[in-house]
């Protein structure tokens, strides 16, 4: 059975190799010195060096997929309700990935490449738990949309790259007003009232 806490010990290794080293030029050999176990014990749970950093994104979004897939059950809350919920919670995670990667010494080139898998992995994660409320927002009548998949996966897309503004930096204003656009375009698209969905604004940062 895999250790629990030799598992951890090598995620925690990479984080804290990330700090000061840029991601190419850490090695597994670096990885297991700093974690303190062999080099074979590293191939006991993980293939490479890239299902370890793999494998620290999904840890640190665990809480809030698994929030995500808490309030897929929770019909009582209203279907937008939930969708801002769990954009919150990524934000917050993705703000505390974003404040480590800001004290470190990594260059730009790394901290875009180590984002864009966290960015992969919630949209990945996300699409299905949003398209099942978007359904059940569609069943309800809250929601007026013939695509679930397709409107969960153009709101992940635009709410992953423009609320945690790595990939494509824009300014305070610029988010406003993509953020606005895409609420303008959700209450036409969906059938709600003019600024019956405003309070997503409050998930910008």
């Amino acid at each position: 059975m895999p250790n629990p806490s030799k598992y951890n010990q090598i995620l925690d290794a990479l984080q804290e190799l990330l700090e000061n080293q840029e991601l190419p030029s850490i090695s597994v050999s670096e990885i297991a010195h700093t974690a303190g176990i062999g080099k074979g014990s590293i191939y006991y749970y993980f293939p490479s060096k890239d299902a370890i950093l793999q494998a620290l994104v999904e840890r640190n979004y665990e809480k809030p997929l698994q929030t995500a897939k808490s309030l897929a059950y929770q019909r009582e809350i209203p279907p937008f309700t939930r969708m801002a919920m769990i954009f919150q919670a990524c934000r917050n995670s993705s703000s505390e990935f974003l404040k480590s990667q800001d004290q470190t010494e990594s260059s730009t080139q790394t901290r875009i490449f180590i984002h864009q898998k966290y960015v992969n992995h919630i949209i990945t994660e996300l699409k299905p738990v949003l398209a099942e409320i978007i359904r059940q927002g569609i069943q309800g009548g809250e929601i007026h949309f013939e695509d679930p998949e397709a409107l969960a996966e153009i709101v992940l897309i635009v709410l992953t790259v423009k609320m945690d503004n790595t990939l494509v930096p824009s300014s305070r204003e610029e988010i406003e007003n993509i953020i606005s656009a895409l609420i303008s375009l959700l209450e036409k698209g969906t059938g709600n009232p003019a600024g019956s969905l405003n309070f997503l604004k409050s998930q910008t940062p």
